[in-house]
């Protein structure tokens, strides 16, 4: 192949290609607005119907009057043709057998006809079938070369015309003839064809009738068919899109001001035309509107109210409780003194007041993230000195329970701009939810990050969240089961607060549980507040199974690298694991 071809082959290609992407394009861009667009449906769809009505009709219109047309002409003709022979019976009664003789007279005898052609058309009977070519040949009788005796241009009739027409019929047909001396030119004619009696020779007559009229006004006919459909079609499209503009710029007028509605604009309303089935939804709106704006208006009241009477009771409490706890210290302080029954009310005072304590500094927090103060003071941070301090927290509670810990790290830094106070919380609050619901397993918390985010993760094998609860745990004063008794006297806000701050972050917190499968919470963050989060770094559900101990001894803090696999290792008699090259291993105590 030369270099030549090879190059129009690259072209071609490549002008497939991009003829092939183009419309791909336009059938993407085509399907957009057909499922954004109700205007542009009903005018496609209106356009599409109307089309399919008007080809049919168009169709048997140019049926119909094509068929009247030769009908009219074949009546015409077959009165013409009667007429003729008649002429021709009269010139040809006496007729020569021989061939020179009867070649003579009928051309004698056509040249009558076609001189008198035009007297007869002038009959209103028979004017209709318009010229005409006459032919005269002789059936029975051939020339010593074998050519027929005709007059006329006897080849352009039809062998099976001349059939019917030798056996005593009269009968027509419709014949394309293609007319060497005309280059080729093709003429249409009704050709009719019957035989002349009284004659000793068998005579036929065939008298030929252009259809260039005919097909002139059929023509004529589909050309006013197609143009007028054409402007019946674009005078349809113009009517449909108007009429559906009419009903479809008040809905889009609703749909814009249900957005503008539900973006906070609460005054937004819909301006009302006429007394008509879309003036009536235009009202129906408006005073639904109004009526949502007063219960937003009064849910808004009712949550400034509550808020600030939180506020204000967690404050006005502040004082007493300060009274209370330092006549409890002093009470504490002294419990040697005391018989054992007051010793212990003493020690359980305390308690008490630290929950209580605890509790309204939850109430505070809360009241202040609802009240939009809240303000973060984010710096780069690397999480695992956070991971390490909330774990460092929990150890005593942990060690309550019986619980291991383990944390699982990366190497490298896991940086990120985050509020360390606030993390630190959440993450003490997941890991305190983690050991009170462990039933006395382990708890592994892992911490990951990518470009664009870090992951904690907090898992526990105990008794696990029911379908359904995973959307209820970050509701205040929330409980799984309140029957059962809490090891570490939260507040019930933890999970709530810590959602919060999650939410201030930019990032998520979510809950995965089964039940006896235990349960995880992922907390996401941004690297870079106010970015994207991107992919998450940790799966959820987890995709690993942990291999636990039912029976701890005692509980530890066992930290791994990101690449270590925790069924690798093997508990000794005294609870530890004998872990591998590279492991880090600190004991809780």
């Amino acid at each position: 192949m030369s270099e030549g071809q090879t190059g129009f082959g690259r072209r071609a290609v490549e002008l497939a290609r991009r003829l092939v992407s183009f419309g791909r394009r336009r059938t993407v861009a085509f399907g957009e607005l057909w499922r954004h667009s109700l205007q542009f449906r009903v005018t496609v769809s209106t356009l599409a119907l109307s089309s399919a009505v008007v080809f049919v009709l168009g169709m048997v219109l140019q049926n119909q009057i094509t068929e009247r047309l030769l009908e009219t002409k074949r009546r015409a003709a077959i009165a013409q043709t009667r007429a003729v022979v008649a002429t021709a019976e009269a010139e040809l009664g006496d007729v020569d057998t021989d061939p020179d003789a009867l070649q003579q007279r009928l051309t004698a005898a056509l040249k009558r006809i076609t001189s008198s052609s035009s007297a007869a058309t002038q009959d209103p009977g028979t004017s209709a079938a318009g010229a005409f070519e006459p032919v005269l040949a002789s059936g029975n009788s051939e020339r010593a070369t074998g050519d027929p005796i005709a007059a006329g241009p006897y080849d352009s009739v039809p062998l099976r015309l001349r059939r019917f027409v030798e056996s005593g019929q009269l009968t027509w047909q419709i014949h394309t003839v293609a007319d060497p001396a005309k280059g080729n030119e093709r003429t249409t004619y009704l050709i009719v064809g019957a035989p002349v009696l009284n004659t000793v020779s068998q005579i036929q007559l065939y008298l030929l009738f252009p259809l260039s009229s005919e097909q002139n006004t059929v023509t004529t006919v589909q050309n006013t068919l197609l143009v007028g459909g054409l402007v019946l079609l674009l005078l349809l499209a113009g009517i449909t899109n108007l009429v559906t503009r009419q009903v479809v710029r008040p809905v889009r007028s609703a749909a814009t001001a249900a957005e503008r509605f539900a973006g906070g604009d609460l005054d937004e309303r819909l301006v009302v035309f006429g007394e008509d089935d879309l003036a009536r939804l235009a009202v129906s709106y408006n005073e639904m509107a109004a009526s949502i704006q007063r219960q937003i208006r009064q849910l808004e009241e009712f949550g400034q109210l509550q808020r600030r009477f939180t506020s204000d009771v967690s404050h006005e409490l502040r004082t007493p409780l300060t009274t209370v706890r330092m006549a409890a210290d002093v009470l504490h302080a002294s419990r040697e003194q005391f018989p054992a029954g007051l010793a212990r009310s003493t020690e359980l005072l305390v308690d008490e007041l630290d929950r209580f304590e605890a509790l309204l500094g939850d109430l505070l927090e809360i009241s202040r993230l609802d009240a939009g103060v809240e303000e973060l003071a984010a710096e780069l941070i690397d999480l695992r000195t956070i991971a390490r301090r909330a774990i460092e927290q929990v150890r005593v509670i942990a060690g309550n329970v019986g619980s291991d810990i383990e944390l699982r790290v990366p190497d490298s830094e896991v940086n990120a701009e985050v509020d360390a106070r606030r993390l630190e919380r959440v993450l003490r609050n997941l890991l305190a939810n983690a050991v009170d619901h462990s039933e006395g397993k382990p708890v592994r918390v892992q911490v990951a990050g990518n470009d664009t985010a870090v992951a904690v993760t907090v898992r526990d094998y105990g008794v696990g969240l029911r379908p359904g609860e995973a959307d209820l745990v970050f509701n205040r004063f929330w409980r799984a089961d309140p029957s059962r008794n809490r090891r570490t006297g939260g507040t019930g806000l933890g999970l709530a607060i810590s959602h919060e701050d999650a939410r201030l972050h930019g990032g998520t917190l979510e809950a995965w549980g089964e039940p006896d499968r235990g349960a995880c919470f992922r907390l996401t963050l941004p690297r870079v507040q106010g970015e994207p989060i991107g992919q998450n770094p940790l799966a959820l559900p987890p995709e690993e199974p942990m291999v636990i101990d039912a029976e701890p001894e005692q509980p530890r803090l066992i930290e791994r690298g990101p690449d270590e696999d925790e069924a690798s290792g093997t508990r000794d008699s005294g609870g530890d694991r004998a872990l591998g090259d590279g492991q880090r291993h600190e004991e809780v105590r």
